[in-house]
């Protein structure tokens, strides 16, 4: 199996312990993650060779989040030591009817001022056989943008897969450009992607037709036609009935048929950041071990419901217990 590569910001995340309040814990526990790195992270635990290109501050703080993900399986010999600071962010854990806060302070991180030169992709990319990235990465700066764009070139050079979560973050675009300017060339790129309405929306003015019974097919339908180097739109349906209880399930379009899976009950939920990540890490897996959509889209979602009930930003479970969830086994019974 080829080389998964995926590029982007890795910050550390600080968290009061249990469900505390900012207000009122003494201390804050450390952990590292970011929305590609999580994806390659999942992937490694699923067996699959997974590669992380990032920036990181030449300190204690930069080796040891390189040093995490190493542990994880993560292959980090691309990584690019420069820059003052490693960004981060601050997650207060809700539950029931609160729900959880996250406070980010990563102005002027290494990552954000990275030289785009510093990466030879090429040579990144060259046993690899899919590169994923999420709109998180270009929307920090124009020269993370710009390495994005250098990454989707290569890749599309070299015959890789490219797909991306567009993950369209209104706050982050603040260097100047637009969202929608860069993002539509970057997408052009793309064979998948993970999109939603409300993304297409804010993102390429894309909006169901009037009329339509299935919103969702109309704007993947309008998404492929205008970026036609697309082959499968992805994106997944969240019923939040508390901070503590979400229904789940996927949702796919390829130009010719509409999937989905069904919803997954997840009560309590332990920490629900990174679910996202965990569906597209489980959609790739799914797409290169299974041989159809429909058990690809059923293993990213079952896999992100299990990344619910883990801590952390990444999704620490195997294919044997994905797959168990897929099987419909979900009481948690205790297994001795």
């Amino acid at each position: 199996m080829k080389q998964v590569v995926t590029f982007g910001e890795i910050m550390m995340r600080l968290s009061p312990p249990l469900n505390y309040r900012f207000a009122q814990t003494q201390s804050l526990e450390i952990t590292y993650g970011g929305g590609d790195a999580n994806v390659g992270a999942s992937l490694a635990g699923f067996g699959v060779p997974a590669a992380h290109v990032t920036c990181f501050p030449a300190n204690d703080l930069g080796h040891a989040a390189a040093q995490q993900f190493r542990a994880l399986g993560v292959n980090m010999d691309a990584t690019v030591y420069q820059g003052d600071r490693l960004g981060l962010y601050f997650l207060e854990v809700g539950a029931g009817m609160r729900p959880s806060k996250v406070v980010y302070d990563r102005a002027n991180s290494a990552f954000a001022h990275l030289d785009p030169a510093a990466f030879n992709w090429d040579e990144i990319l060259k046993d690899a056989g899919w590169l994923h990235w999420t709109g998180i990465t270009p929307a920090i700066s124009a020269s993370s943008a710009e390495a994005t764009r250098q990454a989707i070139a290569a890749a599309r050079r070299l015959g890789i897969t490219v797909s991306a979560d567009v993950n369209y973050r209104r706050n982050l675009w603040q260097y100047g450009q637009t969202a929608q300017s860069v993002m539509s060339e970057l997408v052009e790129g793309c064979d998948i992607v993970v999109c939603s309405e409300n993304d297409a929306d804010d993102l390429f003015g894309i909006v169901p037709e009037p009329g339509t019974d299935n919103k969702f097919v109309s704007v993947a339908r309008q998404v492929m036609a205008r970026f036609p180097q697309i082959k499968q739109v992805i994106t997944t349906r969240r019923k939040t009935h508390s901070a503590s209880h979400n229904g789940l399930k996927g949702i796919y379009y390829d130009g010719q048929q509409f999937l989905e899976t069904v919803t997954y009950d997840i009560n309590p939920i332990v920490d629900r950041i990174g679910g996202g990540d965990a569906f597209m890490a489980g959609f790739i897996y799914g797409s290169l071990a299974y041989t159809n959509p429909q058990q690809a889209l059923t293993f990213g979602v079952a896999a992100s419901a299990l990344k619910h009930t883990v801590h952390g930003d990444v999704n620490l479970v195997t294919v044997a217990e994905v797959e168990e969830i897929m099987k419909g086994n979900t009481s948690g019974r205790l297994l001795r």
